[in-house]
């Protein structure tokens, strides 16, 4: 059976240049970075690397970099760090109801402990109103965390508009940016935030390693305690291994030029859905503000994940879940508004920097087959 994947936005696979880096700290180069003899210093000088790299991707210094376990620890180190960091049990946040569940479940943990979240809404593309967001801000607000770019539908938010908000009222703001890195810019400075969430996996590297970017002067309590790992802000001897893969995967997606051949592969697929099934498909998301990988499509009157079934062989993801025989609709989609009868239908096809138009094509085909039966 042939396989064509279509999932990129889940998981990505390793690059062979990731690979590569990798090998020798599989055995030989087995040393703790913290320690000063002949096997501690070349797992620190690796360390330091993927620092480097890690650093050089979104345009800061090195030292404003903490490695973390994934995109998840580095949320929760942004968002419950910082809500610590305030001293004030009753402070406040805001973000949107489209969120990552690593940033909305670390927001509700701190309502248990007595403080405030505000959910802003977003229109039927997806995106956050900027005026909303300096509506939402009060006294007590501590953080903004807005996402870059939304897992299920590609949309962008107007990051650089809520930051300078965020900056005019002395608010920290953070943004996950899992999805973004690698598929669209984000230097920190053009963006204009003060804390940034990678995931490795979403970048052909490894599972399992992750970083935050912290701007300088950025105080955090840290979530971990133990020795003065990552500078006293994330306690646990780091994988050597690990970083170097998400180092060199830093470095591969900085050049963002094979993104355009991406997104015209995007444009490509929507056009033939849209000329095999007019007026039987829906996009999703903001078609404008969009990554250059994603295509949300629904096709009212049937289920996503019967149709994903049928393809055999293709990886792709559902707008919907079915429990015990309900279709449950993507809180994304809900929060846009998007009616049932319509999220139900819904499919998110993530394309990567090896998609071929032959497998879209090959998809398109199959589509076709299947929806016509």
């Amino acid at each position: 059976m042939a396989t064509i994947y279509l999932d990129f936005n889940a998981s990505t696979p390793l690059s062979p240049i990731v690979t590569e880096a990798m090998k020798p700290f599989l055995d030989a180069a087995f040393g703790n970075p913290s320690s000063e003899h002949w096997a501690g210093k070349p797992a620190k000088a690796a360390l330091d690397r993927a620092r480097e790299q890690v650093a050089g991707s979104l345009g800061c210094a090195p030292d404003e970099i903490v490695f973390t376990s994934g995109g998840t620890e580095a949320n929760n180190l942004a968002i419950k760090g910082t809500y610590f960091a305030a001293g004030n049990a009753r402070a406040h946040v805001v973000t949107s109801a489209i969120e990552h569940p690593a940033v909305l479940n670390p927001c509700r943990f701190i309502e248990k402990l007595g403080g405030q979240v505000t959910y802003l809404p977003v229109d039927a593309g997806g995106r956050v109103d900027p005026d909303q967001v300096r509506s939402a801000i009060t006294p007590r607000t501590v953080l903004i965390t807005i996402m870059h770019a939304n897992n299920e539908t590609g949309t962008i938010q107007p990051i650089e508009e809520i930051a300078a908000i965020a900056r005019d009222h002395g608010v920290r703001f953070h943004t996950d940016a899992a999805q973004s890195v690698g598929k669209i810019g984000t230097a920190v400075d053009d963006l204009g935030v003060d804390l940034l969430t990678i995931a490795g996996h979403k970048l052909y590297a490894p599972k399992g390693v992750g970083a935050l970017y912290m701007r300088r002067g950025t105080a955090l309590e840290p979530l971990l305690s133990g020795a003065g790992h990552e500078h006293g802000r994330r306690a646990g001897t780091e994988s050597v291994l690990l970083t170097t893969g998400l180092g060199a995967a830093s470095e591969l997606v900085r050049d963002l030029a094979p993104m355009a051949r991406v997104a015209r592969l995007r444009d490509r697929f929507w056009a033939g859905l849209e000329a095999r099934f007019p007026g039987r498909v829906i996009r999703n998301g903001d078609p404008v503000h969009c990554l250059p990988n994603t295509l949300n499509v629904a096709f009212p009157g049937r289920v996503g994940a019967e149709i994903l079934r049928q393809l055999d062989g293709v990886a792709a993801s559902t707008g919907s879940a079915c429990h015990a025989g309900r279709i449950e609709l993507s809180p994304v989609l809900k929060a846009m508004g998007v009616p049932p009868e319509v999220g139900m239908g819904a499919i998110r096809f993530s394309l990567g920097r090896s998609t071929t138009a032959g497998e879209i094509d090959q998809v398109l085909e199959m589509l076709e087959q299947v929806l016509q039966a």
